[in-house]
């Protein structure tokens, strides 16, 4: 099958939630990149098993877009099926201190709400802009604590095959900013374990992580941290050292405010943020002789460009 007949497919089954030519930039916190061949939203994991089936069926090319902060689109776009995750897997569902949490729910969204609730051990979670099966895939952490510390059980959808299943904090293999999760293995819903907990002092907490990234960390057009710390040290400090910081290229900047943020531009270019990691890299491997690797995942680009940038997965480049 081509392209225009999944599209076909797609638009027999899903209807208006199925878009050609569909513009990709707007789904990612960087605001930059080209357009999708397909874009479709799903609200459960029947959808999923569905669309799986139809990949198994027509080989075609498919990515998952969550929150899209941890996402960059090439400018020439993707030739290929883009999932988003719709309301459908956004519930959240809090028992005693066992919360489920759908794929598509935002993480500040769930640490307030356990907070309000009582509980404790999600409240770092606030500053990050990601969604849960997002976070879970590259065990997002922050401020001492990741996925790792309070995750059970996730359910995923695989779409190389339709199938799904259930997989146990042991299966995920969870290390520092990754897991064994593929792009094709979708998560529709986590289970946390929290504890009992003070509110007042949880949302203290809250309060006080928010206030922290907002003195430390620069807003607009970016996607976080760019590169992966290479513990024990600090990739800013890294970049920082090596004479990187607000280094241009484009319309793409490295803050001046944090050395392992990437800023860019109203209507720039997604190709000069990768060129701009690219010489990052490169000036800091010559400085320091540390290699870094990209947080970034890598959507629409050939496999040498976003490898060149710091890529860590050949499937993330498709």
């Amino acid at each position: 099958m081509n392209l225009s007949e999944v599209a076909h497919e797609l638009e027999a089954t899903f209807g208006e939630r199925s878009e050609r030519d569909a513009a990709l930039g707007e789904l990612t916190t960087y605001r930059v990149g080209g357009r999708a061949s397909i874009r479709v939203r799903v609200e459960s994991a029947s959808d999923l098993e569905v669309i799986g089936k139809l990949i198994a069926k027509s080989g075609s090319q498919f990515a998952v877009v969550g929150r899209g902060s941890n996402l960059l689109v090439a400018d020439e776009g993707f030739d290929g099926i883009v999932i988003t995750l719709g309301d459908g897997l956004a519930s959240i569902d809090i028992s005693g201190t066992t919360v489920r949490a759908g794929g598509a729910v935002p993480l500040p969204v769930v640490a307030r709400r356990t907070a309000a609730a009582g509980l404790t051990g999600f409240e770092w979670a606030v500053g990050v802009p990601g969604s849960i099966g997002g976070a879970i895939r590259m065990n997002a952490g922050g401020h001492g604590s990741d996925m790792a510390q309070s995750l059970v059980t996730v359910r995923v959808v695989d779409l190389a095959s339709g199938n799904q299943a259930q997989l146990s904090l042991a299966d995920l293999e969870l290390g520092f900013r990754s897991s064994v999760l593929g792009r094709s293995l979708v998560v529709t819903e986590a289970e946390l374990a929290l504890a009992v907990g003070d509110r007042a002092v949880a949302e203290a907490e809250i309060s006080e992580i928010v206030r922290w990234r907002r003195e430390n960390q620069p807003g607009g057009a970016n996607a976080g941290s760019v590169f992966v710390n290479p513990r024990p040290d600090s990739a800013g400090r890294l970049v920082d050292e090596s004479g990187a910081k607000g280094l241009r290229i484009g319309s793409a900047e490295v803050s001046t405010k944090h050395a392992n943020f990437i800023q860019v531009d109203d209507g720039g270019s997604a190709n000069d943020v990768a060129a701009l990691m690219t010489a990052v890299r490169a000036q800091v491997r010559d400085h320091t002789g540390v290699d870094l690797h990209a947080e970034t995942h890598f959507l629409g680009f050939a496999s040498h460009v976003a490898a060149a940038a710091g890529a860590q997965r050949v499937e993330d480049f498709a």
